[in-house]
């Protein structure tokens, strides 16, 4: 089987801070870097380094030939990401001594991604396939109602999240993943817990805490590895790509959840984005 993940791309200029600035504060960085990034960019490398078959659907300017290298070096069809003339998106990081991170986001190019590529792209995919998309970038719900009705496991990451969004493509959902907070956001939104979406398998993650897996025979809870953490970028991503690549390999879902436990945490220890996730024979390798 095969992943189409309509995703975001972006450049990651990463700064090292000793603290995430205040408002109104200036602050000097101790070390900057550059990465690929991206919450779509991020997922397709961690499902790819988890050793599925990934195709990445998306856009960049004529900047960002560089981010489109990158994903085909670490294992990522790249047929379906177009060059347009919209600049290829960026984020600010801020990373404090603890690993907690700030991000300022310029959408650029992801947000103007072509309906033709989408659909183009997804006329190569067969019934079974998984279609994943996150919440940066345009074409959302053209691409969940598409997919549902061409009989592909449609899987969202509700992030950077907004309960209008969710709720506009629950319908068209098998898979939902979001974090504690915006469960919560949800919730009051539509007055629906986890275990009341109309989503056969919806996952909250809470951080240190592990992540809950609400599916159709109940819930279940899988803890998260004790590290020490100092980024935390770039780990909800793993987790997620990593849990779709396991699920399409064919791993129960309990078994996909602990072999993304691992890599979230091995990710956590490393600074910067998709460059550092992780491989599957260093999860595997883990034991921590």
């Amino acid at each position: 089987m095969a992943i189409w993940n309509l995703g975001s791309i972006n450049a990651d200029f990463v700064y090292s801070v000793p603290h995430i600035p205040a408002p109104g504060e200036t602050l000097a960085s101790t070390d900057r870097k550059v990465f690929l990034g991206g919450k779509g960019a991020n997922m397709s490398v961690a499902a790819a380094r988890a050793a599925a078959r990934v195709n990445h659907i998306g856009a960049v300017g004529h900047d960002g030939r560089w981010a489109v290298d990158r994903l085909l070096e670490y294992g990522v069809d790249t047929t379906h990401i177009e060059q347009i003339d919209v600049e290829t998106a960026q984020a600010i990081i801020a990373v404090d001594a603890q690993g907690e991170n700030s991000i300022i986001l310029h959408q650029g190019a992801n947000v103007a991604i072509p309906q033709h590529t989408l659909e183009q792209a997804l006329t190569r995919a067969k019934t079974g396939d998984t279609f994943v998309f996150q919440n940066e970038t345009n074409l959302q719900q053209e691409g969940a109602k598409l997919a549902r009705e061409m009989g592909l496991t449609v899987a969202y990451a509700a992030a950077p999240f907004d309960a209008a969004a969710v709720q506009t493509v629950l319908p068209h959902l098998d898979f939902l993943i979001l974090n504690e907070v915006e469960a919560d956001q949800l919730k009051s939104a539509s007055g629906q817990g986890p275990a009341d979406l109309p989503v056969k398998d919806v996952i909250v993650t809470l951080g240190s805490d592990g992540a809950t897996w609400f599916g159709p025979d109940g819930k279940a809870h899988i803890p998260a590895h004790k590290v020490t953490p100092v980024d935390t970028t770039g780990a909800g991503d793993t987790f997620t790509g990593y849990v779709l690549a396991c699920l399409d390999r064919g791993q129960p879902m309990l078994q996909a959840l602990q072999t993304a436990s691992k890599a979230a945490a091995l990710m956590v220890m490393r600074h910067g984005t998709a460059d550092v996730i992780p491989d599957l024979k260093d999860v595997q390798d883990f034991s921590g």
